[in-house]
């Protein structure tokens, strides 16, 4: 992870088409992967994520939001995409707690 990363609160681990698996901690990892090494340099996946992980480190977008955008992109390149899912709390009625 680089000094300047913005990470994420769950890595995600991705198996590319060969089989080899990469992990990434945050934005910068993200980001340097989809303009260097992606495997399919197009769709609307694809540029969401560029904008959000970019936004993320300028933090004008929360590294959620880039990390989810990663996330699709994973899903429409068809990489395997482990990443946790991210739920909020629940309070003690069961319902998801709101983010203050």
């Amino acid at each position: 992870m680089q000094m300047n990363d913005i990470p994420w609160r769950h890595p995600i681990t991705v198996q590319l088409q060969n089989g080899a698996v990469r992990h990434f901690a945050g934005a910068y990892d993200a980001l340097d992967f989809l303009e260097n090494e992606w495997p399919v340099r197009k769709g609307r996946h694809y540029e969401n994520a560029i904008t959000q992980c970019r936004a993320a480190l300028c933090r004008a977008a929360p590294a959620e939001v880039a990390r989810e955008a990663f996330v699709a992109s994973c899903i429409e390149a068809a990489l395997v995409c482990h990443a946790p899912v991210v739920r909020a709390p629940a309070n003690v009625n069961g319902a998801a707690a709101r983010a203050a």
